[in-house]
């Protein structure tokens, strides 16, 4: 198995999945990216168990193959390069040897085939929403979730689509922020609600994209595609509360405030 890519390509692909690796996993193989090979695609993937990223990399390749590949070995070895190619060839002694104009380095690798699979969304719902909205809508509502272990519904942003607009819902049950986007709907009525750690991923890589983002999204897990890249997470279990019932209806008070003073 052997490709060539640019390091900074390489490298700026892999911050942005670095972002799903814990500092301390159970499992050893998720301290690792997956780098699966076919052809002239490179698919490297990151996982936690509960969600998983994936990004396609364009690479110069003949070959085809499955490695797991150390992530913070790998992410501070490339870290050093300035831009230039760099060449991959797994060897025989499981190690895979990247050649820079610098010299040769050796890392270890794992077998790919230990790594866990990211989950299939057996027939999902799915609608599509422009990546600088949908982070807007995280930057909005994710600072009000809470963080209270006992109480998981409240950690996450509650998704509410429907055909006259979506609305993101975020509450820590002392403050509660709802926000409503009427310039864009979904097909049909569906709630959901999404841990904060892969939004705080998306957040990070769509402010200010134009990218469009397709949400697929079942009772258990949710897909966001866009660009070269998919993430996949597990959606969090439970009945959102009736966050409506504490927002006053016909109260008469209204305060308006310049933001800058």
């Amino acid at each position: 198995m052997k490709f060539i890519v640019s390091s900074t390509y390489l490298l700026k692909q892999l911050q942005v999945l670095g972002g799903v690796i814990n500092s301390s996993n159970t499992l050893p193989i998720l301290d690792n990216f997956l780098f699966e090979l076919k052809k002239k695609k490179l698919t490297v993937s990151a996982s936690d168990l509960e969600t998983t990223m994936s990004a396609e990399l364009e690479v110069e390749s003949d070959n085809e193959g499955v490695i797991a590949v150390p992530a913070r070995l790998l992410l501070d070895t490339l870290k050093t390069f300035p831009e230039q190619p760099l060449t991959f060839v797994v060897e025989d002694n499981n190690t895979v040897e990247i050649s820079s104009s610098y010299g040769k380095y050796a890392l270890a690798y794992a077998d790919g085939a230990e790594f866990p699979k990211a989950v299939e969304l057996g027939n999902p719902s799915s609608t599509t929403i422009m990546g600088d909205i949908l982070a807007t809508a995280i930057t909005k509502t994710i600072f009000a979730a809470g963080n209270d272990d006992l109480r998981p519904v409240m950690s996450g942003v509650f998704f509410q689509f429907s055909s006259e607009n979506l609305t993101f819902v975020a509450t820590d049950a002392h403050k509660l922020v709802k926000y409503k986007r009427t310039d864009v709907k979904a097909s049909e009525v569906a709630e959901f609600i999404m841990p904060k750690k892969p939004l705080n991923l998306l957040k990070g890589i769509l402010g200010g994209s134009e990218e469009e983002v397709k949400i697929e999204y079942n009772d258990s897990n949710a897909k966001f595609s866009f660009d070269n890249v998919e993430l996949i997470c597990r959606l969090i279990d439970g009945k959102y509360p009736n966050y409506e019932a504490v927002i006053p209806k016909e109260n008469p008070n209204k305060l308006i405030i310049s933001r800058n003073h």
